[in-house]
């Protein structure tokens, strides 16, 4: 079967906002379609790609009462891996409200302002947090944060840079109360 998109997964999750899709090393993942990644497999790929010839988990008929997709999703909601999963339900409620393209070109403006973020404020530390705010701000938010940290920081040195628009976007999740932070088991309050 065709792949049309890499970048987005199978279950709902945004390669594309990823850390190790944003990365140089040999560890660079092209998403969870991509050829490496199907050669590793997860139980996503064997169900949707393999056996039933489908893109994603919501493009099945069966996805309403697919146990393994809603425990995913239901994980999604307390903890994240490598990876942001907080929007990844309200993420699948747009698609399936909206269409996938839609979706898609939102995941395409929130992935050019996280390269924006990368290319110009990232100290070799913050990767992960761009990615996770990347994912769980407001697109509208996030490009206030830059062209606020691009006033604010114009000839600084690249980790003030970075300390500039941290700064800027833990201010804007404080006050709408978003975790820019992974969340992992155990961390529960």
């Amino acid at each position: 079967m065709k792949i049309r998109y890499p970048e987005m997964g199978i279950c709902g999750l945004a390669c594309q906002l990823c850390p190790q899709y944003h990365t140089d090393a040999k560890s660079r993942c092209g998403g969870c379609k991509s050829e490496s990644r199907m050669a590793l497999g997860c139980l996503f790929i064997t169900c949707a790609i393999k056996k039933k010839k489908i893109e994603f988990c919501w493009e099945c008929k069966e996805s309403h009462d697919c146990e393994k997709w809603k425990k995913h999703r239901e994980a999604g909601t307390k903890y994240d891996s490598f990876k942001c999963y907080q929007k990844l339900e309200e993420d699948i409620d747009f698609i399936q409200e909206k269409g996938f393209e839609e979706y898609k070109r939102l995941m395409d403006i929130r992935e050019e302002i996280l390269k924006d973020m990368l290319d110009n404020f990232n100290e070799g530390r913050s990767k992960s947090y761009y990615c996770i705010a990347a994912t769980v701000m407001k697109i509208e938010e996030l490009k206030e944060a830059l062209r606020r940290a691009k006033e604010k920081s114009h000839g600084l040195d690249m980790k003030s840079k970075a300390k500039v628009l941290r700064s800027l976007l833990e201010e804007i999740a404080k006050q709408e109360g978003y975790s820019v932070k992974l969340r992992k088991k155990g961390d529960e309050k």
